[in-house]
């Protein structure tokens, strides 16, 4: 719950921000004495939707490796480093795109892509993870995580996180409007309290089912990310027994900013709907069934 407090409250947090920057700037003109604006306010909507999501994919990177501790392999020192190197480019080379970065943390078992960029992206995979899998799993991984940037996975997360935004910064105030004007009867031309009230509170609940849908979709690209690497090795087996040893590890914890394009997750009971990952066991059968 933790976790999805703080993603509900910096998206609060952002919605606020971007507000008070866009009414000093005089974009924030949809209330007038005639009524709503709509489409001053869907253009509102969308300026505070989609400016956080597209200024968190173009940091996403260097937050990743901050956040992380991740460190970009330059000059392989050893000959475990020597293979990432090269496996990911044997990877990237196959999927089509250009050569991602290359790196190591410390952390229990979990792997991630992330960047703006299909042909500069970063593949970042934990000490723990080497430490537990064969090389063929990891194999397997690395082409899991290749196949989330080939399939602009960060940047079709960030485009529906976008959408979202937009949606509940538009519905919030169309109802609070509504509220304001029509069930308190407020005939100021300044909008009342119950404008600001109802704003606030829908703010928090529609992110919460906004949060709902963006998980959906993520779970959704993981099962295209397993079928991709499927394809990078030749075969569903390799993956299979990589998910399969990943089923019997705690994984490790990621940061938000990555979160959605980790290899692994945990979810149980009523988060398993905010969770960015299907069960290991439902990845498994998809590729069963697909082989």
């Amino acid at each position: 719950m933790k976790r999805i407090a703080l993603f509900v409250l910096t998206n609060l947090a952002i919605i606020v921000v971007l507000g008070v920057v866009t009414s000093l700037l005089g974009v924030n003109k949809f209330l007038t004495a005639q009524g709503l604006n709509l489409p001053m306010l869907l253009a509102f909507a969308a300026v505070i939707g989609f400016t956080g999501s597209i200024f968190s994919l173009l940091i996403s990177k260097p937050m990743a490796k901050w956040t992380t501790g991740a460190r970009t392999i330059e000059q392989p020192a050893n000959a475990m480093e020597a293979w990432l190197v090269d496996t990911v480019r044997k990877h990237a080379q196959k999927a089509g795109i250009g050569m991602p970065e290359v790196a190591i943390y410390e952390g229990e078992p979990n792997a991630f892509a992330t960047g703006a960029f299909k042909n500069s992206a970063l593949v970042a995979v934990s000490t723990g993870l080497l430490q537990s899998m064969s090389r063929e799993e990891v194999e397997a991984v690395l082409g899991h995580e290749v196949a989330h940037v080939a399939n602009g996975d960060m940047v079709t997360m960030t485009l529906i996180q976008g959408v979202m935004n937009t949606f509940v910064v538009f519905l919030s105030r169309v109802i609070g409007y509504v509220v304001d004007r029509i069930v308190l009867r407020n005939q100021d031309d300044a909008p009342g309290i119950g404008y600001y009230v109802t704003t606030i509170v829908l703010d928090i609940v529609l992110g919460f089912l906004a949060a709902i849908v963006v998980a959906w979709f993520s779970r959704q690209r993981e099962f295209r990310a397993d079928a991709g690497a499927a394809q990078l090795m030749g075969g569903p087996r390799p993956m299979i027994n990589a998910l399969a040893r990943l089923g019997g590890m705690e994984p490790g914890e990621l940061p938000q900013q990555v979160k959605t394009m980790g290899i692994n997750a945990r979810p149980s009971g009523l988060l398993a709907l905010f969770s960015s990952h299907p069960p290991i066991e439902d990845r498994i059968r998809a590729l069963q069934s697909a082989g």
